[in-house]
């Protein structure tokens, strides 16, 4: 079984583990029995496709696991049985049977909000800034460091982003994809997805909004790079606060993933 769930709030600070916990936590305290492993140390068939980063929200996360023998519970009825024992932030939207194999994600949509504590004193200044992010983004290669397993080590995140599109706050979101290698409906308007978040808390300051779909696996493209590549190529326009969400996963013909 699978189920599609948000993690948003004080949750996002919670590591990779310790969702996990309190996901099993919450199986038990809802009265849902999950099936175990065997061997000498048994644990609940659980996992999460994409784990998440500390620190990032998700609309769009997704769990697989297997319900114990005997367990007779309908998929429809897991969500509504786990959001009363889920912590604040967690919420489970939807479960079901099946779905596409794993294999088979290959697209992240994304949104990084950038914030910047000064409102720029003149419309020219953001106008500047924005040309200046679209013009870096449109870039054939765009070799940024990362951290991983062997060190740091400079990958070019440029082959890995399907499309990209950079607005202000206020502006007209409807502005055509910076990179539009694939579907431009990929990256849809931010007033149509209804996210509140985008023009609250932003009172006396600039905000600018990155939305990308970015490759999700086989490369993984960790969306947090796209401000690592502002930092690193145009540091007089680094943001003072970075905040992203996952919005939604694709498989490679950019249906929607489930």
């Amino acid at each position: 079984m699978r189920m599609l769930f948000t993690k948003e709030g004080a949750a996002i600070w919670s590591s990779h583990l310790d969702l996990m916990r309190a996901l099993m936590r919450s199986f038990r305290r809802a009265g849902i029995e999950l099936k175990h492993s065997q061997g000498f140390t048994p644990h609940p068939e659980l996992s999460i496709l994409m784990p998440l980063s500390v620190g990032v929200e998700s609309q769009c996360e997704i769990a697989e696991f297997t319900l114990a023998e005997g367990c007779a519970i309908p998929a429809a009825e897991i969500a509504a049985r786990l959001n009363p024992v889920l912590p604040a932030g967690i919420r489970a939207l939807e479960s079901w049977d099946g779905g596409q194999k794993a294999g088979k994600l290959a697209w992240l949509r994304a949104r990084l909000t950038l914030t910047y504590d000064a409102a720029a004193e003149a419309s020219g200044d953001a106008s500047l800034r924005l040309e200046a992010l679209r013009a870096l983004f449109a870039r054939p290669s765009l070799t940024v460091k990362k951290h991983g397993k062997k060190g740091v080590v400079e990958t070019d995140i440029a082959p890995m982003l399907r499309a990209l599109t950079v607005f202000s706050v206020g502006s007209d979101p409807l502005i055509a994809p910076v990179i539009a290698a694939g579907n431009e409906a990929a990256v849809p308007a931010a007033e149509a997805s209804g996210d509140a978040s985008l023009r609250s808390g932003t009172a006396g300051k600039d905000t600018v909004v990155i939305e990308a779909v970015v490759a999700a696996q086989n490369p993984t493209l960790n969306p947090l790079l796209l401000a690592t590549a502002i930092e690193t190529y145009l540091p007089e326009y680094r943001p003072d606060h970075v905040l992203c969400r996952r919005i939604e996963i694709y498989d490679a013909d950019m249906n929607v993933f489930r």
